[in-house]
């Protein structure tokens, strides 16, 4: 099996370029920034407030929405930045959900081949 290399956005100057140029899209549980990065990758930044929860459930959601763009991010577009807001309502998701708000999102934005 090949190894993808994995991009993250890291920088606040980088979040902040994605939300003032980027589109948005949402649903119930998530939302999602996407801005072209003119390169031929997908560098993904997440954001999960305090309001989400403690430190524990913030870092399990954190977790599923990895987990869930890493199992499908092959069947991305290339190309993006991408940032994932996680709402209040995502704490008491499983992972199904959230793979499937995530997917939905992707498919809105038009990211999905």
């Amino acid at each position: 099996m090949r190894e993808i290399k994995r991009y993250k956005l890291r920088k606040n100057a980088e979040f902040r370029i994605v939300y003032k140029r980027g589109k948005s899209f949402s649903n119930k549980y998530l939302v999602l920034y996407v801005k072209r990065n003119g390169k031929n990758i997908n560098r993904i930044g997440m954001s999960v407030s305090k309001k989400v929860g403690k430190s524990v459930v913030r870092n399990r959601v954190r977790r599923l929405i990895r987990e869930s763009y890493r199992l499908n991010s092959l069947d991305l577009q290339n190309g993006y930045d991408i940032i994932v807001l996680a709402r209040n309502s995502s704490k008491d998701c499983n992972y199904s959900t959230i793979e499937k708000s995530l997917m939905e999102l992707f498919k809105k934005a038009g990211l999905h081949k």
